[in-house]
């Protein structure tokens, strides 16, 4: 498996807030995220794994790993994009996300896609 990014792959994510899930009283923040994988290479590839750290404004980290991405291992042809959203629940206001997803070619040939932190925050928190 490679360990590099693949430019093959763009990765769009968009976050939001869940305040009707949220307890911030009880250190509970719910937060979903909708990712967006484009396929710009011209085969076709499927995505088998992700990984993700996701870390607090505390600093604690959790760490999630597991086949696919929401229940499917979708295959993503060549100039096509699939979009899944998912969420996360962390104790403080802020955090980040980061990971990568493992995909497999035509040939089984299997690689990673990085996926580069991103924020988790509550509107207007930061400046």
């Amino acid at each position: 498996m490679q360990a590099t990014d693949n430019p093959q792959f763009e990765i769009n994510i968009a976050t939001q807030y869940v305040e009707d899930q949220s307890e911030p009283d009880n250190e509970r923040f719910v937060f979903s995220y909708t990712v967006t994988i484009k396929n710009q290479g011209d085969a076709p590839a499927q995505l088998m794994r992700r990984k993700w750290l996701i870390t607090d404004a505390n600093g604690k980290e959790l760490e999630i790993e597991g086949e696919g991405v929401v229940g499917e291992q979708p295959s993503i042809a060549a100039g096509e994009k699939y979009t899944y959203t998912s969420g996360t629940i962390i104790e403080t206001p802020v955090g980040v996300m980061q990971g990568f997803y493992t995909m497999q070619d035509q040939a089984d040939n299997q690689f990673k896609v990085e996926i580069e932190p991103f924020r988790l925050a509550l509107p207007n928190i930061l400046h």
